[in-house]
């Protein structure tokens, strides 16, 4: 029909092709390759009797071939046309092997390539979720492109390849129990299932028989099966709910009214309208002529028929005939322009065009067809095409029908190609909701996939985020794990983030409150201390060992004490500046004060004779010196801790869960190591010194108390080392504040506190007369 539309369009045209008239014959392509050469060379040769390179017509005239419905069919017409550039158009699917222009010199092919089919399946899986699919394509050439160009898009997209199954082209077998119980199709469970191939080949005998043995799958294929799919005659076959993709074409805006107007007494040579109306008029058609009409209505139309009987919308093979047509005759109309121009009219008003020659001006023929859509024979110059998207729904008694469920369109941007209502759609198992084809399911939130090891990548299993990882199963998190960012930690079930609260050794906190009062009280218990030893300054036990010693120790530790509330509250440039240094240089200064006592008791009972030079280094006050030099030691070594990389206000993510600790970072660990190391040497010296100048006598010789408070002294920074730093964070601190207070009140406890209570408690041993009358 609409090869017979097109011919009499352009002959009621008097401005397209004047004074000519086109017309057609008609030969059909055998069953077999035998039968449809020996219909080719019938009409080559004009007779039954084959004469190579001659012919026997004189009035046909001939000047182009349309060919289909196969590429096989199209191929093998072409190896003889080609032999003279007999110009063929194909209207058949596109075959890319037929594109070689040394092969099939004249041979123009209406369909374009499914250059778009891969990106537009493709795009139909990640809108419904499926990664698992599986492919059943015939074994030839143009299968395998489409594959080569489908897989690659497939694995970008994260969809998986669940088998592929080839079907030899020229094998016919009958499919067996065996063959059906083992095939992929049935042991597999992909849902989805893309079939694609020649539906004359033996994939195409499969097909029609597959509908009562294998299991529900989503069939998704091209227009070529949809005359298959419409043949069924069962309830919701498997073949229900196959998504077909069906290239745009324009609709050609006259041709159903020209269905409308067919009957057999118009086209009365035509034998397949008589069998329509025989079939559903009732009318009865001699088998001889096929041109006796008998009890047939005079008004039986086309559009009588429901549209599960007749669908008069335009196929794509029909689309192309229509634009085949065209362009010969556009050619054509070029051609004779060309020669009137040249030579004018000549024999007698009839034009003998050899066909070979259309082929110049065939290649590069370009219009716009009545549907308002371009046309172009030149393989360079054929776009994308655009492709609806089709349901077919299968009812009783074969009621297929083909609803439009969708479109792809390439041209669009990324994201906005694929228009779905998914709504309308009827899957195989005649529900509404999307079935599910994957491998293994999208893990949870909280979970992670893991791959299986040998199989494809959209097989996995699932297992728990790890700490401080993330999966909400949506977006960027999907079956992935994501690293919280450090100012944040993640949730119990890993599913979000939570923001981290900022922490450090507060005074508001229990730990900080504790540890500031201890101090604020040693440092008053320190002050009480110094009071009553300027109180009772002229007695005995003051006097003993250098009162002046005994205030610049009781000093220095109280400035010890008041210096650990620089460790407590936020941390800020200035206190993280002066933590460090000013717990070095004061507790040097009260270290290097306890060293001047030992020495001072050393030398005092050194001294046997008024001569001795010890006498003159006891009465100048030498010892006294061994403080300001120890300190300046140590004030140096600050002093190139903080010249070359001072402390500094940090954070710290990872020690405490669910918190950002602002501690101060000490810069330089060397000079932190240097000036913690100086002190301990320091204190392990005083502590010898007084160790071995403990059983010196002496009414109040203090050096047992010396020695036994630098024992805690060097006790408690011992313990401190690998306490300190197998904690983090504010605890760190709170390890260190309570280190400075535990050695000062070790120092101020062990020398301080007798004295203390023989001048409360005891003030009768605290007199010089009970000393000598001790000593008589």
């Amino acid at each position: 029909m609409a090869l017979t539309f097109a011919i009499e369009e352009i002959n009621r045209n008097f401005l397209f092709l004047p004074n000519v008239s086109l017309g057609y014959n008609i030969y059909t392509a055998g069953p077999t390759q035998r039968d449809t050469v020996h219909n080719l060379l019938m009409w080559l040769m004009g007779q039954s009797k084959y004469l190579t390179n001659y012919t026997c017509r004189r009035k046909e005239n001939s000047v182009a071939a349309i060919t289909g419905r196969t590429g096989e069919i199209s191929s093998l017409i072409a190896t003889f046309l080609g032999l003279d550039k007999y110009p063929q158009l194909t209207f058949g699917p596109y075959e890319p092997n037929m594109e070689d222009p040394v092969k099939f010199p004249s041979l123009y092919q209406m369909a374009t390539k499914d250059s778009s089919l891969a990106s537009g399946m493709v795009s139909l899986f990640v809108n419904f979720r499926w990664n698992w699919v599986g492919l059943v394509i015939s074994d030839d050439e143009k299968a395998v492109n489409f594959v080569s160009d489908l897989i690659p898009q497939m694995e970008r997209n994260r969809v998986c390849v669940a088998f592929t199954q080839l079907i030899p082209v020229t094998l016919m077998f009958y499919m067996s129990y065996d063959y059906v119980a083992n095939s992929p199709i049935v042991k597999n469970s992909a849902k989805v299932i893309i079939i694609y191939g020649d539906t004359d080949s033996s994939l195409g005998v499969l097909f029609r028989r597959w509908d009562v043995i294998l299991p529900w799958r989503i069939w998704v294929t091209t227009s070529q099966w949809e005359v298959f799919t419409s043949m069924r005659h069962f309830f919701l076959d498997s073949f229900h709910g196959t998504l077909i993709f069906s290239k745009k074409h324009g609709e050609i805006p006259t041709f159903k009214e020209f269905e409308k107007t067919v009957t057999p007494s118009k086209f009365p040579d035509d034998i397949f309208l008589a069998k329509v109306w025989e079939v559903y008029f009732g009318c009865e058609v001699s088998n001889a002529t096929c041109k006796s009409f008998k009890n047939c209505s005079s008004k039986g139309s086309l559009e009588w028929l429901p549209w599960y009987q007749f669908d008069m919308a335009m196929s794509d093979g029909s689309y192309h005939i229509y634009n085949a047509v065209y362009a010969v005759a556009h050619t054509l109309h070029k051609m004779i322009v060309q020669l009137v121009d040249m030579q004018g009219m000549k024999q007698r008003g009839k034009m003998k065009i050899p066909p070979w020659k259309l082929n110049p001006l065939l290649k590069n023929v370009q219009f716009i067809n009545s549907g308002g859509y371009p046309v172009s024979l030149n393989p360079s110059e054929k776009r994308h095409e655009d492709y609806d998207i089709l349901n077919f729904q299968n009812f009783p008694q074969g009621f297929g029908y083909k609803v439009k469920v969708g479109t792809f369109s390439p041209h669009l941007p990324h994201g906005h190609q694929l228009s779905l209502s998914e709504d309308r759609i009827e899957w195989s198992i005649g529900d509404k909701q999307t079935p599910i084809s994957v491998c293994s399911e999208s893990c949870g939130p909280g979970f992670r996939k893991s791959l299986q090891e040998g199989k494809a990548a959209c097989c996995f299993d699932c297992s728990f985020c790890p700490e401080n990882e993330i999966s909400n199963g949506t977006g960027k998190y999907n079956d992935q794990c994501v690293k919280c960012p450090d100012d944040q930690y993640a949730n119990t079930e890993r599913t979000y983030c939570i923001q981290k609260a900022v922490t450090f050794l507060a005074y508001e906190n229990p730990l900080g409150m504790t540890l500031a009062s201890t101090a604020l009280c040693c440092s008053t218990l320190t002050i009480l201390v110094l009071g009553i030893f300027v109180k009772h300054q002229k007695t005995p036990v003051v006097k003993a060992n250098n009162r002046t010693l005994s205030y610049i120790l009781l000093i220095s530790l109280n400035f010890c004490f008041i210096c650990s509330l620089l460790f407590i509250g936020h941390p800020n440039t200035a206190t993280c500046i002066l933590q460090q240094t000013t717990f070095g240089i004061v507790f040097t200064v009260a270290v290097s004060t306890v060293l001047a006592k030992t020495i001072t008791v050393v030398l005092a009972f050194k001294i046997t004779t008024p001569a001795r030079r010890m006498k003159g280094w006891l009465i100048s006050g030498a010892p006294k010196f061994i403080i300001p030099i120890c300190t300046l030691i140590q004030i140096t070594f600050c002093g190139i801790w903080l010249g070359t990389s001072p402390p500094f206000v940090d954070i710290d993510v990872y020690s405490e869960h669910g918190q950002i600790t602002i501690v101060c970072n000490k810069g330089s660990v060397i000079a932190f190591y240097c000036v913690l190391g100086y002190l301990g040497t320091l204190s392990i010296g005083s502590f010898t010194v007084a160790f071995l100048a403990r059983n010196l006598p002496d009414t109040f010789n203090e050096t047992k108390f010396l020695t036994f408070s630098m024992l805690v002294f060097c006790s408690v920074w011992i313990t401190f080392l690998p306490v300190y730093h197998s904690t983090k964070g504010k605890v760190m601190v709170a390890v260190e504040v309570f280190s400075i207070l535990s050695s000062s009140m070790g120092l101020l406890g062990c020398i301080f506190i007798p004295k203390c209570y023989i001048i409360l408690m005891r003030p009768d041993k605290n007199s010089f007369k009970t000393i000598r009358d001790r000593v008589q």
